[in-house]
């Protein structure tokens, strides 16, 4: 992709300037970020192990719909099992202390987009080794947050356009900050973070991309359906499962995402489980937006 100019600074997590405003990613500036952390090395822990990261996963997922989803007893003990094996660095599981203190919704977002992602891989990517290693990246999707002021994230109002450039500057933040602490450009976690916003027709963001990437649009998808059945600052109620899953099926009939990961989702909300290839995803559009929906309205400055 072409070189991103980031609008706005970021900082780490102590709140330490790492690039000012109107950075460009260049090759060399990347480097240079790389090079200045070369010489710290940090821990790596469980991701299930840390805190109450598991006991809190498992209780998100026996609420609807995801209770549905992850209906099968044997499917989550394999499912855990396997969530058992991904290790993150200390900065990464210190952002989830971060976010359950000051952002519950943010917290709770990355648990179940991490869960979901996974769930969603196991159908869709071959290499099992490959695929855990992909779906750990749905625990950093969203770290760039950190770097959003949280009156921002928590807003009950519509966003003024200064505030949505803000909210959307995450994507570069945590590519930037995740570059920072892998210390490696090419992790597949940090160009996660930067393109899960993307679209196979090039209409999303940061870069305008055609996203390409299978395991990014795994992301993306479950980032979306998450974000939509979820309880939401700017939305009183949550779009109901069917209205969910029929935005989900726009998207592909706009080209926005695959249809093999509309179908995955859609296997896994009906309660027989059938092989995603065999699913006919309905174009029947009966479902309402909930009242009250703010999303993508803009305020005035």
């Amino acid at each position: 992709m072409s070189t991103l100019t980031l609008l706005h600074p970021v900082h780490t997590l102590d709140n330490r300037l790492l690039v000012p405003a109107g950075t460009a990613l260049s090759a060399e500036t990347l480097d240079a970020i790389i090079s200045s952390n070369r010489a710290t090395s940090y821990q790596t822990h469980s991701l299930l192990e840390y805190g109450s990261v598991k006991r809190d996963l498992l209780s998100l997922l026996s609420q609807p719909p995801y209770d549905v989803i992850f209906a099968d007893q044997k499917q989550i003990a394999n499912l855990i099992n396997t969530m058992e094996s991904v290790h993150q660095v200390l900065p990464i599981l210190q952002s989830l202390d971060y976010f359950k203190q000051h952002d519950f919704y943010t917290y709770r977002h990355i648990l179940v987009v991490f869960a979901l992602s996974l769930l969603l891989a196991k159908d869709l990517v071959s290499d099992y080794q490959d695929m855990i290693q992909k779906a750990a990246t749905g625990t950093s999707h969203d770290f760039g947050k950190v770097c959003v002021p949280l009156h921002i994230l928590k807003k009950t109002d519509p966003l003024t356009q200064s505030e949505r450039s803000i909210l959307k500057h995450h994507t570069g933040a945590g590519f930037v900050l995740l570059c920072y602490y892998l210390k490696d450009s090419e992790n597949i976690s940090a160009i996660v973070a930067r393109d899960h916003h993307e679209r196979k027709d090039g209409s999303g963001y940061p870069g305008g991309i055609k996203l390409t990437d299978h395991m990014v649009e795994i992301i993306s998808v479950s980032d979306v359906y998450d974000a939509l059945i979820a309880v939401r600052p700017y939305r009183p109620v949550s779009y109901d499962n069917r209205t969910a899953l029929e935005e989900i099926t726009r998207m592909a009939e706009n080209n926005k995402i695959g249809w093999d990961v509309v179908r995955a989702l859609t296997a896994h909300n009906r309660k027989d489980k059938p092989h995603y290839t065999e699913v006919k995803v309905s174009m029947e559009k009966r479902g309402t937006p909930p009242p009250g929906n703010l999303y993508g309205v803009t305020a005035e400055e």
